[in-house]
């Protein structure tokens, strides 16, 4: 039997279906509401520039090693961020793995860079 995502994706900052039709392509992704905010991890800083660019979102879809969630952030294949609830008990660095854009939305997925302890999905 297919997994169906219903009123989940409908709900995400991207268009209506936009971050669960790149969730069909993680078998193990369930549904999840997660208040974040990603930062994009400038690796090659250029002359001084303080601040990385960052918004709130929400993480609409996890697997054990990743989440998925729509971002408006200028993002790319591999680029690093930090994903962070606003508790701070959630704080890890993922890389970007695969995107879907859609109508100008764009739907990410991004894989942990470290062993996180208390993600709730196992």
């Amino acid at each position: 039997m297919q997994k169906q995502h219903g009123t989940e994706t409908s709900r995400s900052q991207g268009s209506p279906g936009c971050v669960g039709r790149l969730a069909e392509f993680f078998p193990s992704a369930v549904p999840v509401r997660i208040p974040v905010q990603v930062m994009k991890i400038d690796v090659a800083r250029v002359e001084g520039v303080a601040a990385s660019p960052a918004e709130h979102t929400v993480i609409e879809f996890g697997t054990p090693g990743e989440v998925i969630f729509a971002s408006g952030l200028s993002l790319d294949f591999e680029d690093t961020v930090r994903v962070k609830n606003f508790d701070g008990s959630f704080d890890v660095s993922a890389e970007i793995i695969a995107m879907q854009l859609d109508q100008g939305n764009t739907a990410v997925a991004a894989r942990f860079l470290e062993d996180v302890t208390n993600w709730i999905i196992k």
